[in-house]
């Protein structure tokens, strides 16, 4: 398990490939990899949105991330996972999440990783403030439940 919040941009499908390198040992029982990557909308709530600033809570959102991989292993056979999220300053079309799982089975995979990125959406400690086309600020004060209404 690997967790990392960083103030910079990154590209997540390097960070996979270089993480994927480093754990050679967990190769031969690795049968899945799911990945999940968020960017960022330039839309919320019916308005357009210009950028974003996403603050966190230092130590206590790691530790609430480590809390949620734990649970997800305890559901699921989990050989690893790596999880990064961006804070800062963060504009429309950036990546702000990546969350990788690998298992040694697709649905294990599948499940872990879904699981982990909406328990990060309803437990970990970050707060985002939008920069609205009209030039004011907002607090999020809801995430959405990850459909599109309609």
């Amino acid at each position: 398990m690997t967790i990392k919040i960083t103030a910079g941009a990154f590209n997540p499908y390097q960070e996979i490939q270089a993480y994927q390198q480093e754990k050679t040992d967990k190769c031969g029982a690795i049968g899945a990899t799911s990945i999940f990557i968020g960017t960022m909308r330039d839309f919320n709530d019916g308005d357009t949105v210009k950028g974003m600033t996403l603050e966190y809570y230092p130590g206590m959102t790691e530790k609430q991330l480590e809390l949620c991989i734990i649970e997800a292993q305890q559901q699921w056979p989990i050989i690893d996972s790596l999880v990064i999220h961006r804070v800062g300053d963060i504009l429309p079309a950036d990546t702000i999440v990546l969350v990788a799982v690998w298992s040694s089975h697709r649905g294990d995979a599948f499940d872990a990783s879904r699981y982990i990125m909406e328990a990060l959406k309803s437990k970990v400690p970050f707060w985002k403030k939008e920069l609205l086309a009209t030039e004011n600020e907002r607090w999020v004060t809801h995430n959405t439940n990850g459909y599109q209404a309609g």
